[in-house]
């Protein structure tokens, strides 16, 4: 053991061997003995507060497809992080997020900063949630933490370190273990699910944001080309795991009960693979599934597949389960095939001077550049996203997986980020309400400071649409709060050190998005719009 080699230095080793060297944060007093010295081979990307870094490091990681590391502080980051926490744990991403944690001979007397329960604290939006009895297990407990955070399903996990704890001698090196990251369903149940494809008259295929987790988009489209399945999007998907130009892409499926029920009902089986059953949004009344409509599940996460309403499971990796499947499943050659989805695309023959959703979005798709990857949190105009938008690319659509808001601004920075980590030049596109990007603008100093190439496209209705039309649905006529007067978006914006600007015509935003191309730099445009019904 050298004078050198403590807690602290045994750990970063340890960090280095799991291609932990991107570190998301914002530190605090009980972290800087974590980050002192700090290496010049290691990356920390400052987010301005910590939801938004949660954020970033929940995208970074389903960019590179690597676990993400996020360093908190105490109690008080943990807390402000959970509201995007969700989204990593509802979204399957690997984050392994270190608090830290006050000085282990105060902790008796529940000390200033201090986390009187740190373990109970994340939970249940953790897969493990761990403070080390001892300074000297603090690089086993990471060992540990990395293993429980990509196994499927994969997921963020939470450590809380005293501070003390980083300048403990310890002799190394930690302990490095490879851990099996996809399992295969059992055959002999896989078998039986192919032989109820294979009966079905009318089958329909739900393909879910795990398959793209997965990498199993080229796979999911020659399962459904085989069986000439009518191929649905899951409701409020995170991911796009089929291409939405394709002829056997029907659309979305719905949100509700009712919605989903009927727009189902047809089908004598409905194959849901890598996404739950059903992530239902507004109650709706109506029957799960209609008479006659039988259900299988496949997914590689077991709380998902207990939770289902309706049908039969079967555990196993996306991707590798379709690609058994396929090759099991008979021809469908005997089935109809299903029609193409008509394509609405409607625009207003008149305007009375500000855009609609659709105005803007067919604005964009003039613009669209190739290769693009939108990130959108516009929540009433997601049914113009996919219409004028259509993904047709893996790795190209990211949403917020809990339904909270204030997700896509940061998330679209770490996409940024992850595609330069990886070698990859991709124009990201953040589609944004004005309501949602109040809640994380701080992230766009972040974007700035790291040269992101992001376009953000913030839709000012001035209001919450999303909640009118809940208030609409729910029948609560009143509800205050849910008008936004008086927001100077790009002012905001270009004192965080964006360019930006307002637009209010679909030239200028055809203009003004060509020129956030060239220039490379994060850019925020800012488009006045009519309030959007959203359709529930």
């Amino acid at each position: 053991m050298t004078a050198k080699s403590s807690v602290q230095s045994v750990t970063y080793d340890l960090l280095r061997s799991l291609r932990l060297t991107t570190i998301f944060g914002n530190p605090g007093s009980t972290e800087e003995t974590f980050l002192k010295n700090f290496p010049e081979d290691f990356t920390y990307v400052l987010g301005l507060q910590e939801a938004s870094v949660i954020a970033m490091a929940d995208a970074f990681a389903q960019t590179t497809r690597r676990p993400a590391l996020v360093n908190l502080h105490s109690s008080a980051g943990l807390g402000n992080s959970i509201g995007n926490l969700v989204a990593a744990y509802h979204g399957h991403t690997p984050l392994i997020i270190v608090a830290g944690q006050q000085h282990r001979e105060l902790l008796i007397g529940d000390p200033y900063l201090s986390n009187r329960d740190a373990v109970a604290m994340p939970r249940p939006w953790v897969k493990w949630s761990y403070e080390p009895a001892r300074a000297e297990a603090v690089p086993e407990a990471f060992m540990r933490a990395y293993a429980m955070a990509v196994q499927p399903p994969a997921g963020p996990v939470f450590l809380s370190v005293p501070l003390d704890d980083w300048d403990q001698p310890l002799e190394g090196p930690a302990v490095v273990r490879d851990v099996s990251t996809r399992y295969a369903p059992d055959p002999e149940r896989l078998r039986i699910f192919a032989e109820r494809i294979a009966m079905s008259r009318r089958p329909a295929l739900i393909l879910g944001p795990d398959v793209d987790r997965a990498r199993g988009w080229d796979a999911g489209i020659v399962l459904a080309e085989k069986m000439r399945a009518a191929v649905y999007a899951p409701p409020l998907p995170d991911r796009a795991a089929f291409p939405e130009d394709h002829p056997l892409f029907q659309g979305s499926v719905g949100m509700s009960v009712k919605a989903i029920g009927e727009r189902l009902a047809g089908h004598d089986l409905v194959v849901v693979i890598g996404a739950e059953v059903f992530r239902y949004y507004p109650y709706v009344p109506g029957e799960i599934l209609s008479a006659g409509t039988e259900l299988l599940q496949i997914t590689d996460d077991p709380a998902v597949a207990a939770a289902a309403r309706a049908g039969d499971s079967l555990l196993g990796d996306a991707r590798l389960s379709i690609e058994l499947l396929t090759g099991l499943v008979g021809d469908g050659g005997g089935r109809e095939m299903p029609k193409p989805m008509p394509r609405r695309r409607s625009l207003p023959e008149t305007s009375n001077g500000t855009l609609t959703p659709d105005e803007v979005y067919a604005a964009l798709s003039e613009v669209r550049p190739e290769h693009a990857v939108f990130v959108n949190e516009s929540t009433s105009t997601m049914t113009q996203h996919a219409e004028w938008l259509p993904t047709v690319e893996p790795d190209s659509m990211f949403a917020t997986a809990s339904g909270g808001i204030g997700w896509a601004a940061p998330a679209a920075v770490g996409v940024a980020l992850g595609d330069r980590d990886r070698g990859v030049s991709r124009p990201v596109i953040g589609l944004i309400g004005d309501g949602s990007f109040q809640y994380s603008v701080q992230a766009l100093w972040t974007a700035v400071q790291h040269d992101a190439p992001i376009v953000y496209v913030v839709m000012r209705n001035h209001e919450y649409s999303i909640l009118k039309s809940f208030a609409d649905l729910e029948q609560t006529p009143g509800v205050p709060g849910l008008d936004l007067p008086g927001l100077d978006i790009a002012s905001v914006a270009r004192g965080l050190g964006c360019h930006s600007v307002d637009v209010t015509s679909a030239g200028d935003l055809e203009k003004e998005f060509r020129l956030a191309l060239e220039s490379g730099a994060t850019t925020v445009i800012v488009v006045t719009t009519q309030p959007e019904k959203a359709a529930l």
